[in-house]
């Protein structure tokens, strides 16, 4: 399912292997607040039909800038992202020392064990560890991740908070 966007997205959403339905919905209803474009990548825990969303509650699902993409191969074939932010545990570099741009992808792995290390080794070596970022959780106290609707939400508004600060 891909909506028309009228113009180009602000942001995209890369979604990896997601596996929580309603973390995927709510991440759509961001990218449409937004203007963002989502990218799911399979394989997928969950069905993406229109019926498996109505079901969901995702009655706004209409509105979002959806593309599917059957492997992350394919999602690299087709895209061949100019700039990409992956945002991962696995780093110290704060989300807040990225400088975005329009159009940038931010891209997120699966909410169980993020993304695997190929893929962080491949973005390294492609963009720079500095493009490695992570959302700062100071307090901590065994605290491992936060939920990634949320991730999302903060990353997104908080490129669109410096492109409307410039």
């Amino acid at each position: 399912m891909q909506a028309s966007p009228t113009r180009p997205p602000l942001f995209h959403f890369v979604l990896l292997h997601p596996e929580i339905p309603n973390n995927t919905g709510n991440i759509g209803r961001t990218a449409a607040a937004l203007g963002c474009r989502l990218h799911v990548v399979y394989p997928i825990g969950f069905d993406m039909s229109e019926k498996a969303c109505r079901r969901a509650g995702l009655d706004y699902w209409h509105l979002v800038d959806c593309v599917e993409h059957p492997s992350w191969e394919a999602f690299l074939e087709r895209e061949n992202p100019p700039r990409l932010w992956l945002f991962t545990a696995h780093t110290t570099t704060s989300h807040y020392s990225a400088v975005f741009q329009r159009g940038d992808y931010l891209l997120f792995g699966k909410e169980s064990r993020g993304v695997d290390e190929a893929v962080q080794a491949w973005a390294a070596t492609k963009y720079g560890n500095d493009h490695l970022v992570t959302i700062p959780m100071p307090a901590g106290d065994g605290v491992r991740s936060l939920n990634l609707a949320t991730a999302v939400a903060i990353a997104g508004y908080e490129a669109f908070r410096q492109l409307n600060a410039r």
